[in-house]
């Protein structure tokens, strides 16, 4: 996976084949399927790149079909399903292979003012205050910190507590919760679209652990075989993904061998800025 925010914004960067259809880049990984915030990403980066300036993300829904090869590039076909004087409709394809590997629902909206209210951010330590996620992976997992460096260094991630046994959040009456600040290990560019790509690409790295809180399991433990199933998010308000935000995470159900978790994320001055849902595969194969 990308090293640096340059490597990260490099992958980001795709290749225009002709009107329509672009080809993204793979990075130098370990892993044995493409990270599916990686999908996730490039998928709105090809989006966007049909719409007009005017308008902004503001939500995507997204089906993982198979996943994706690390030794081949993807391919992103964009259909633009709508463009309204409001709203556009995108739908993206991700192919490999000659078969889909992704599906992605995206519409895009021109600015505009309306009715506005929230939820608070909780009350949590500061990012500074808090473990980085690598250290607490190395130590939950017994592989050294230099295997997540190399996967993840691209994005600076705190571990701001849970709720296990004991844990700051610990609460009978909801097991699964986790929360961490993240942020773009580097500064990015100022433009907005490039912003909500980095965190469609984050959102996707803790959120379905929140469900293995309970059951004292971790993503990387080798007991278990996860992966995305779908995943959507709504851009509520404007921030820059090279700023801490919180990602406040809580999973309400796991069952069947698949976890269900919702996340909300915040700026560090309590901006709601986005919300996520996902389920994905937690299969315990060992």
């Amino acid at each position: 996976m990308p090293q640096s925010i340059d490597e990260l914004v490099a992958l980001l960067d795709l290749e225009e084949i002709e009107a329509g259809l672009f080809r993204g880049r793979q990075p130098d990984t370990s892993l044995q399927r493409v990270f599916g915030g990686q999908v996730a990403g490039q998928a709105l980066v090809a989006g966007m790149r049909t719409i007009k300036r005017d308008r902004e993300i503001h939500s995507l829904h997204a089906v993982f079909l198979r996943g994706g090869d690390t030794s081949v590039p993807i391919l992103y076909d964009v259909e633009p399903t709508r463009d309204g004087r409001s709203f556009s409709t995108r739908r993206v394809v991700a192919r490999q292979h000659g078969k889909a590997i992704f599906y992605m629902s995206a519409s895009f909206q021109v600015p505009e003012n309306g009715l506005d209210h929230q939820d608070p951010m909780p009350a949590v330590p500061a990012p500074e205050d808090c473990p980085e996620l690598g250290d607490l992976l190395a130590k939950l997992t017994g592989r050294p910190r230099e295997h997540w460096d190399r996967e993840w260094a691209s994005l600076d991630v705190r571990y701001a507590g849970d709720s296990r046994e004991g844990g700051a959040l610990h609460d009978p009456d909801h097991p699964a919760q986790a929360r961490v600040w993240l942020r773009a290990s580097g500064t990015l560019p100022d433009q907005p679209g490039l912003h909500a790509a980095v965190l469609a690409y984050a959102s996707d790295l803790t959120l379905l652990s929140a469900a293995l809180v309970p059951h004292g399991l971790v993503i990387g433990d080798p007991r278990l075989q996860p992966a995305s199933l779908d995943h959507a998010m709504w851009f509520h308000r404007s921030f820059r993904a090279d700023e801490w935000l919180l990602y406040d995470q809580v999973s309400p159900s796991a069952s069947g061998g698949r976890g269900f978790a919702t996340g909300r994320l915040f700026t560090g001055e309590g901006r709601l800025v986005a919300s996520v849902v996902q389920e994905g595969l937690l299969r315990v194969v060992g």
